[in-house]
């Protein structure tokens, strides 16, 4: 039997139980020093009553209903004298016919009267004394109960062990999975493959003295299988693997993170070789003393606990700890260097092989039709991380079972595509005039997307209004680009203010619908200018606005300073790029107005236009046409 199974679990909190129990004494007995107690009350005949009143006797009365309360004169001086209100009472009953010459005696012996309402028990007003610490006791039972019934909560060995952090759960399990469940990730598996092998066959590392590696972090954007990636490690090696999110150490308590730390790697250390996986690592991997995190003293123990513990392994115990997040910018430089996180593994947004790769694995148990072509779906859906293609197949069986199919086809696999990247079909009431600038400005992005050259190739345009907009212009690349050149990002900008110009040419205004439009068309020429050097007047330097996480983008920035006059700069170069896209645009849409408007008339009769439609519309020449795009290209 082992150590931890031969000591005995505590009682369930006798701790607990005995400050209860103290505290209601204590609050009974406070009670009873603070409570006064009634006045004694003796009961007499209403004929007695009469003899007392004659004979001078009574001091005051007090009328509640049919029944009198008389205070004697001697008591009633007596506890004047003694300043506290211990007189007792004669009790006594009105006969039920009443009795009207009561009330003049009363008036002509000058006795004090007091009137209560009938319903005004004041024999009750004990138990409103005691009310609340009746209701204490009942909260005290209910906690307790509740104690005792957590035999699986966090209060499983009692509240003192809670609070001590060793009721924290630090189970180990041996995952299922394999790097064959993990697609598209094939550069982070063979970056840690060389784990499996200690793991595995940690002797042939001790023979020579080496030592594993201490600690592997996994970066990436949200949904690229870090955790999967985790899991699948330890079941490749067969290893015991210990999952806990870095939230589950922070608690209201200070130290009990630091606790839960400490019997994690300790249970770790028994059951080695294993893999410990923290998630969410920058919840508590914070830089310390920035502030960020509201300074909890709480989570930095924590993190100074981890730091200690992966220093204190002796080298040759077979324990690595994989850590995954989001926000390596954020993490403390202690837990980045050598000997501890040492290794880091980033996951990328899988390119189009990849995408057919994961497709694949999340297919397998899933019944396609004969239609479905993967390699298809994969061109079409750029960005797309393995969650959100694990979401789509997802999507597509939801739809196949809702219309009664047995199989999934491709048709469901483009409804899903669509709705996951352009949203959810709305249905407006849209006014005839809206409609015809809504397609007339969805044109113009489509028109000079089509004549455009660097441009990606035109998927679908639409002005059924989908999410929150009202329309949409979407474009397919055939390949994925890791850089951008400036003739591509000088045609997105054209693209971007192509609505607002066929709004001018054809209609002779513009509207609201360009919001979205001018804000992303802004964005994109400031990156241009400030962060790419794409600008002649400004030059090759670095003057964005924020410092942007490398992952998450430009909502989780910080702000930069400079000078005013380099602002200045910045302003003028983003002006004269976004005049220079509107016009190319605008002229676009003036030497092919007829064609222009052939597409609005089609978009209007039947809403959504492929690329095969799109075509029919603009590659047609009226006669005699004669047009040459070359003057376009981005030299």
């Amino acid at each position: 039997m082992s150590e931890k199974e031969e000591k005995p679990k505590p009682d369930i909190g006798y701790r607990w139980v005995a400050s209860v129990i103290a505290t209601m004494a204590g609050i009974w007995f406070l009670s009873l020093l603070l409570y006064s107690p009634q006045p004694s009350v003796e009961e007499i005949a209403y004929s007695e009553f009469k003899d007392y009143l004659a004979a001078g006797q009574i001091a005051e009365v007090a009328l509640k209903g049919s029944r009198i309360d008389a205070v004697p004169v001697d008591s009633h001086k007596q506890s004047e004298d003694e300043d506290v209100k211990q007189a007792t009472r004669l009790r006594t009953y009105v006969p039920a016919f009443g009795d009207p010459t009561l009330l003049p005696q009363l008036e002509e012996r000058s006795i004090l009267i007091k009137i209560a309402p009938p319903d005004d028990d004041a024999d009750s007003s004990w138990l409103w004394a005691f009310l609340p610490i009746l209701l204490i006791v009942m909260l005290y039972v209910w906690i307790f109960s509740r104690l005792s019934q957590a035999s699986s909560g966090p209060f499983a060995g009692g509240v003192d062990e809670f609070l001590s952090g060793s009721s924290q759960k630090t189970e180990a399990e041996r995952p299922k999975i394999s790097f064959d469940d993990v697609a598209g990730q094939d550069n982070a598996k063979r970056e840690i493959a060389e784990v499996v092998q200690f793991l595995q066959q940690p002797e042939r590392f001790k023979r020579l003295g080496a030592e594993a590696p201490r600690g592997v972090l996994l970066m990436g954007p949200p949904g690229t299988g870090k955790t999967l990636l985790a899991r699948a490690l330890a079941g490749e090696a067969g290893v015991p693997f210990f999952n806990i999110s870095g939230s589950e150490f922070v608690e209201v308590f200070v130290g009990v993170g630091a606790s839960r730390v400490r019997r994690m790697f300790e249970e770790a250390k028994k059951r080695a070789p294993c893999i410990i996986f923290i998630d969410e690592l920058d919840s508590i991997g914070r830089v310390r003393g920035s502030g960020l995190g509201g300074g909890n003293d709480e989570r930095e123990q924590t993190l100074n606990q981890i730091l200690s513990e992966m220093d204190g392994f002796s080298g040759h115990e077979a324990v690595v700890v994989l850590a995954a997040t989001n926000r390596p910018d954020v993490l403390d430089p202690a837990l980045l260097r050598p000997g501890r996180f040492d290794r880091h593994v980033t996951l990328e947004l899988p390119d189009k092989e990849a995408r057919v790769a994961i497709l694949e694995v999340h297919t397998r148990k899933v019944p396609l039709a004969k239609d479905v072509d993967l390699n298809a779906v994969a061109s079409g859906t750029p960005g797309f991380s393995g969650a959100d293609l694990k979401n789509l197949v997802n999507e597509s069986a939801i739809a196949a079972v809702q219309d009664g199919c047995s199989k999934i086809s491709m048709a469901h696999m483009d409804a899903m595509r669509d709705k996951i990247m352009m949203g959810t079909v709305r249905t407006l009431a849209i006014q005839p005039e809206e409609r015809h600038r809504l397609a007339v400005h969805e044109a113009g992005h489509t028109a000079v997307g089509y004549y455009l050259p660097n441009a990606d190739p035109l998927y679908k345009v639409t002005i059924i209004p989908r999410g929150r907009s009202l329309g949409s212009t979407h474009m397919l690349p055939e390949e994925d680009r890791h850089t951008l050149p400036e003739a591509y990002l000088k045609t997105r900008l054209a693209m971007m203010l192509a609505g607002r110009a066929a709004e001018k040419e054809l209609l002779g205004s513009v509207s609201s619908g360009a919001d979205d439009d001018i804000r992303q068309a802004t964005r994109l020429a400031r990156s241009m200018v400030a962060r790419w050097g794409m600008s002649k007047e400004v030059g090759p330097v670095d003057l964005g606005q924020t410092e942007e996480n490398p992952f998450l983008g430009r909502e989780f920035a910080q702000p930069r300073h400079f000078s005013e006059d380099a602002a200045s700069k910045v302003d003028e170069a983003v002006r004269a790029l976004l005049g220079e896209a509107h016009e190319t645009a605008a002229t676009i849409i003036v030497e092919n107005k007829v064609r222009i408007e052939r597409l609005v008339e089609q978009l209007e009769q039947h809403e959504t236009l492929d690329r095969k439609d799109i075509e029919a519309c603009l590659a047609t020449r009226d006669a005699g046409e004669v047009l040459s795009m070359d003057r376009f290209v981005t030299k």
